[in-house]
Parts: structure tokens; C-alpha cells; sequence
């Protein structure tokens, strides 16, 4: 998709930029991909502290998270998950 060099520049849009486009309220929203990024972390951040939860129940789930995901890649590479107790001799 080719965007105009001035609505580029008046977006502050650099050539070779990823973007993302969406639909939002009916508007089709161009948006480049790092911004987007950092402002859902951030209201990610502040739904999180509106919560009450804290940096570490967060690290928490994201290990957990990880865990499951590295079992999950495990187990559709077909690698065997290992077995305690078992003496491969």
C-alpha cells in the first residue's frame, strides 16, 4: 500500500515504517505497529494497577503462560516431554 509523502510526513510516518491497519468506530485507523504496541501495553498497565494486580502476579502468569506454550510446542514437534524416573539404558 503506497500512502502519499505528504500525509506521511504530516503523520510523521517514515518510509519502510510497519504499520497496522484496523477498523475502529466505523474508521479505518493507520497506525504504525510500534506505537500501537506501546500504547496497549500501557492501557494493559493502567487496567492492571486499576485492578489491584500486582508486577508480580503478573510475572507469575507469565511464566505460567510460557510453560504451558513451551509444553504445547512439545508436544506438536512430537519431542517426548521427559520422564522421571526412567532409566534409558
Amino acid at each position: 500500500m503506497t500512502i502519499p509523502a505528504q500525509l506521511r510526513r504530516a503523520a510523521g510516518i517514515e518510509p519502510g515504517s510497519r504499520l497496522v491497519l484496523y477498523v475502529d468506530h466505523g474508521r479505518v485507523v493507520i497506525e504504525e505497529r510500534a506505537h500501537l504496541l506501546a500504547r496497549i501495553q500501557q492501557e494493559a498497565i493502567a487496567a492492571a494497577t486499576a485492578a489491584g494486580v500486582t508486577g508480580s502476579a503478573v510475572d507469575e502468569l507469565l511464566a505460567e503462560r510460557r510453560a504451558e506454550a513451551a509444553r504445547d510446542a512439545d508436544d506438536h514437534t512430537g519431542a517426548a516431554a521427559p520422564t522421571e524416573g526412567c532409566d534409558a539404558r
